[in-house]
């Protein structure tokens, strides 16, 4: 299977190339309003950022940090040589630039604390989120799935947290990670286009596994499960965005799951599974916004 899809990588990397434009994190930081940090210790009155915005941020900041785990993932499920590997270094390199600006960005405007941040950052890459930790990744195909879906989602998660802050520096700056992030979801989503037209019944077996393990990166950071509650009452990234935004939309507007044929039966069974579990979610994003309302007349 990575043979028969080194066309479509090709294809998809020479097309990244073209689309991507060169940027640089110092173009985003307001390093003139940056002071010493040993003469002025950071205190919570610096910070113009609401609680729920600074958490946003954070994670999004240590879920980047955890690149090199990312990166390994990619080594050991599509492997370092041929187009495969061009690709997988590339988006190394520019996955790279997004942990730098937010940093420099939150470190500069006094954002939140430096030395939490520090000791986050070392906990994190200390323990890494390696994301096939739970064996949910099985061959290629489960790969190009879960990287499809994560990079939509973390797309979505950097711009809303953006839009959130209402402050015109972080909007630009996380709007343009998100630019990256797009051109890299992208690339998967139609590298699994490619997937599906060589081998759809494996392909809907591996959507199934993927939807329902799917859990984003930043998990396994300290009181992440807190800290994604607030996220998503915030509706920075809740269920309703990655039911509609994300599952619907590359699943059925792109993979055109429901009008697949010729599908083997455990396939039509798998596809069976994910639209019952497709209703649980929607049912359960239900559910979540009637308790927002609920909470916010009250």
């Amino acid at each position: 299977m990575l043979r028969e899809l080194e066309p479509a990588v090709r294809f998809g990397l020479d097309r990244h190339l073209s689309a991507a434009r060169e940027w640089f994190p110092h173009e985003y930081v307001p390093y003139e309003v940056g002071r010493n940090y040993v003469k002025e210790p950071w205190s919570l009155k610096d910070s113009d950022l609401t609680p729920v915005a600074m958490a946003a941020l954070e994670v999004n900041l240590l879920t980047e940090d955890n690149l090199p785990y990312y990166h390994l993932a990619l080594w050991d499920t599509f492997g370092k040589d041929g187009v495969w590997g061009e690709w997988v270094r590339r988006w190394t390199a520019e996955e790279g630039r997004h942990s730098i600006v937010l940093r420099d960005f939150l470190t500069v405007t006094r954002g939140v604390d430096p030395v939490a941040l520090e000791q986050g950052r070392i906990d994190q890459v200390s323990r890494g989120y390696y994301p096939n930790d739970r064996g949910s990744i099985t061959n290629p195909l489960d790969g190009i799935v879960y990287t499809t879906l994560q990079e939509l989602a973390t797309r979505i998660s950097h711009r809303n947290t953006g839009r959130f802050t209402r402050d015109p520096l972080i909007e630009k700056l996380t709007a343009r990670i998100a630019v990256d992030e797009n051109l890299h979801y992208i690339f998967y989503r139609e590298l699994g286009k490619a997937a599906v037209e060589l081998d759809p019944s494996s392909m809907v077996l591996a959507m199934r596994r993927q939807v329902r393990a799917f859990a984003m990166p930043g998990r396994g950071l300290p009181e992440f499960r807190e800290k994604a509650r607030q996220v998503a009452k915030a509706g920075i990234y809740d269920l309703r965005a990655h039911h509609d935004d994300v599952l619907l939309t590359i699943l059925f507007r792109h993979w055109r799951l429901d009008q697949l044929t010729g599908l083997t039966d455990q396939a039509e069974q798998a596809r069976d599974g994910i639209l019952t579990y497709l209703a649980k979610l929607d049912s359960t994003a239900k559910k979540q916004e009637e308790y927002r309302a609920a909470a916010d007349h009250a």
